[in-house]
């Protein structure tokens, strides 16, 4: 199926504690267009970047500053879609920056979480082949708040963070590769980011690099949208970061075969400094606390059974999302067979053969 169609999915979890609320939603989406031309994109805003040519009815990934090119392999051919989605003629394109930074680009007319607006991220590739950048005083990609950071502290390799696609289909395909005992600094956006929204990420196995992490998974094994964990991330006006870490629902399904396998590895959130930061400790290692457990005094359980805790950073401070070793624990098994999934949204259930548990943060 060269272009799929995403069942719209509306999901709201809310995240209840003494210092804020999160919104978390989920939906998926459609995109294409076919068409036969030779044509020429430019982009008035930067006319020292070199024209590229276009084939083929799509826009070609220009790889302007910060801009990570993801999945190349596939139909989407460096755009942060889907690997059997193009860039083609009359649709928005979507694309991952480098670690730390967020996506500039996005349809300014779309302002709030709403679909189909949600999908209209990145540049517009319009019907003449041309790439148009949306927001002129908008760099492609820029820096992100810098309160939060990722650590690695497994022998097993290295570990990729996976940020979802938003806006965009919300598809895990944001690289971030945290290579064995090193830090790496996550993309945090604040309210100045499209609608509001956080950082969404799912942390995977180590030794799981990110072009077999970052992108959709199978029952064959614990990772992409089948990861154990997810992680999210976001500031709000008064400077105060907030920081989580959950168990992915998907992981716990009914039918998933990774449901009462304990994962090799956990994870916890860490302040630089403890007496700035609320809601310590926030942590989650299955060899002590099993599937599904979390160490914290204000844990809480979302929609679909996944427990998660939140800490709060002040205004100042910086917090760490670990990645640590634990004393036990496996994967799912290789030949499990693929399986249809059940989406669980408030007074309804959905159904369809692909799609992940992708939601995104944001304090009200």
């Amino acid at each position: 199926m060269n272009k799929p169609i995403y069942n719209k999915i509306l999901l709201t979890i809310l995240i209840l504690s003494d210092l804020a609320t999160a919104k978390f939603n989920i939906m998926n989406p459609e995109n294409t267009v076919t068409k036969t031309e030779t044509v020429t994109v430019t982009d008035s805003h930067h006319s020292h970047e070199p024209a590229q040519a276009k084939r083929g009815g799509t826009c070609q990934f220009p790889y302007y500053q910060g801009m990570v090119a993801v999945q190349k392999s596939g139909s989407n051919a460096g755009w942060a879609m889907h690997d059997d989605q193009q860039c083609s003629y009359g649709s928005w394109c979507p694309y991952a920056c480098e670690s730390g930074q967020l996506m500039g680009q996005w349809d300014p007319s779309v302002t709030s979480y709403s679909y189909p607006g949600s999908q209209n991220g990145g540049l517009y590739c319009d019907s003449n082949g041309k790439l148009q950048k949306p927001i002129s005083d908008h760099d492609y990609c820029y820096q992100g708040k810098g309160t939060v950071s990722a650590v690695n502290k497994c022998g097993g390799g290295s570990v990729s963070f996976c940020q979802t696609v938003l806006p965009g289909n919300e598809e895990m395909l944001i690289p971030t590769l945290v290579g064995q005992g090193s830090e790496v600094t996550l993309a945090v956006p604040g309210t100045d980011y499209w609608a509001s929204t956080a950082a969404h990420y799912y942390i995977n196995p180590p030794g799981k690099g990110v072009d077999d992490a970052c992108k959709w998974g199978s029952t064959s094994e614990p990772c992409g949208n089948w990861s154990p964990y997810v992680a999210g991330a976001n500031m709000d006006d008064n400077g105060n970061t907030f920081v989580k870490i959950g168990w992915n629902p998907v992981y716990l399904e009914q039918s998933s075969p990774f449901k009462d396998s304990k994962p090799s590895f956990g994870v916890k959130i860490t302040c630089d400094d403890p007496s700035q930061c609320d809601g310590l400790d926030c942590s989650i290692d299955p060899s002590v606390n099993g599937v599904n457990g979390v160490s914290s005094s204000e844990s809480s359980s979302g929609a679909g059974g996944g427990n998660f805790c939140v800490v709060t950073a002040k205004k100042g401070a910086k917090a760490k999302i670990v990645v640590f070793d634990t004393s036990g624990g496996g994967g799912g098994s290789s030949n499990a067979p693929k399986q249809k999934r059940e989406i669980f949204v408030p007074q309804t259930t959905v159904t369809e053969t692909r799609t992940a548990w992708v939601t995104s943060t944001r304090v009200v």
